[in-house]
């Protein structure tokens, strides 16, 4: 027996997958948006339409007209947990027919805990015009399954990390409407490990490996309309289009697949996160409590292929659905200095069934969240936020092939579940003026 193969087809779905990365704690896919502890204790009902740079994220025209110099950090402790389960996944090598993948069936808290931080300074020019920079991580994540887990063709380690730097500028045009806009410069590295059967079940699986990084660009615009009782924020945060550079490693393969153990560098990526159109309120109800409420339409379809260069030359489908999130919260003043908040969050997933692997157990999810400010001195204030995210069940049913488009193609019919998803989420941040 004999094959002809080529170690670029191998690296294909390798590709796919560390460039398409996606967790499940409190994200929508792989988009996270605990920016804001202030935020996190609403349940992130009402970040569009609030002031100072708490708020600069989600929308420039926030740092319009503050008087004073303010900065705003915070970091967030996320706990996912949940588990998953084989359900009689199959494989057929070559010649051969379908038999059970093998391994240990169930991955428990595949995805690991993480801390995620964030900052903002805002500085004003004149009374009407202000400067500003926020620091985040918009798309951060890391699985690690073991490796004789079900799941090890499509899923071993993976981490993404992301930093977003948003300049930006705020301008109160009258004494009703602000506006703003922002440049988003974005740095993202991502690695990525996963097995590769050998021609027969009794021999060990090979491995590859990916790592790339790359700097890619946005914006993101905004405005507020408000009066003495209530606040609209609308903002648009634009889709990047982001291009990865990496080196790609093929080990371990034997027999008929030894000549495709190979290492290549300058392997690119092009792939596109989705844009954001952002709508939120805040309406004073009472001296001391504000009612918040956002919806956030993410069109996730941008994100329809990964496209890969030299010396590959494929597109590679990835079929996203445009997905949205819906919020509502409140702010109550219990005294001048101590604020409390509570919230709750609806989001669908843009993943769909029959495209879901095991490295993406994304699924619809509840956020409910809780938290509170203490104003410690009149320069400064303390905020903390709590959430607890219930995510739905969902089927994990994304067939693959390993080597496509060779003799030696093996398919895999992954049938999983995620079961018992859930995440607790801790947020702590302060702000400060100067």
């Amino acid at each position: 027996m004999s094959f002809r193969i080529k170690a670029p087809l191998m690296g294909a779905t390798a590709l796919v997958s560390a460039f398409g990365m996606q967790g499940i704690a409190h994200a929508d896919a792989f988009y996270l948006e605990a920016q804001s502890a202030t935020g996190a204790g609403r349940a992130f009902s009402g970040e569009a339409a609030d002031r100072g740079p708490a708020s600069l994220w989600w929308n420039p025209a926030a740092i319009a007209g503050i008087t004073d110099p303010s900065a705003a950090i915070s970091a967030t402790a996320i706990l996912p947990k949940g588990d998953v389960i084989d359900n009689g996944t199959l494989i057929r090598r070559p010649g051969q027919s379908f038999v059970p993948v093998g391994g240990n069936g169930v991955s428990r808290d595949p995805i690991s805990n993480g801390v995620l931080p964030s900052g903002a300074f805002a500085y004003p020019i004149t009374d009407r015009i202000a400067v500003g920079v926020a620091v985040t991580s918009p798309f951060s994540f890391t699985t690690d399954y073991d490796a004789n887990s079900w799941a090890r063709y499509s899923a071993d380690k993976t981490r993404l990390r992301t930093i977003d730097i948003q300049p930006s500028i705020g301008v109160k045009v009258t004494d009703w409407l602000n506006v703003g806009g922002a440049l988003n410069v974005e740095y993202t590295d991502a690695y990525l490990s996963n097995a590769l059967p050998n021609v027969l079940a009794s021999l060990h699986d090979g491995s590859q490996t990916l790592k790339g990084h790359g700097w890619d660009f946005g914006w993101t615009a905004g405005v507020q309309l408000h009066n003495d009782i209530a606040t609209v924020g609308i903002s648009y945060k634009s889709s990047i289009k982001h291009t990865l550079t990496g080196n790609l490693s093929i080990a371990g393969l034997v027999g008929p697949l030894a000549g495709s153990n190979t290492s290549l560098s300058g392997v690119q990526a092009q792939f596109n996160t989705p844009g954001q159109v952002i709508v939120a309120g805040r309406f004073r109800a009472t001296n001391a409590l504000t009612l918040n409420a956002q919806a956030v339409a993410y069109n996730w379809s941008k994100f329809d292929a990964i496209r890969l260069g030299a010396p590959l030359n494929v597109a590679l489908p990835e079929n996203y659905r445009d997905s949205f999130s819906v919020a509502g919260g409140f702010d109550y003043a219990v005294s001048p200095k101590a604020t409390l908040r509570a919230g709750l969050q609806r989001t669908i997933t843009p993943t769909q069934d029959g495209l879901r692997d095991a490295r993406v157990p994304d699924s619809d999810r509840w956020t409910y969240a809780a938290g509170g400010s203490y104003q410690l001195t009149r320069h400064m204030t303390i905020d903390a936020g709590a959430n607890y995210v219930k995510f739905d069940n969902a089927s994990i049913d994304r067939v693959t092939a390993a080597y496509a488009g060779t003799a030696a193609q093996t398919p895999i019919l992954t049938n999983g579940l995620l079961r018992n998803a859930h995440a607790v989420v801790l947020s702590l941040g302060g702000r400060v003026t100067f």
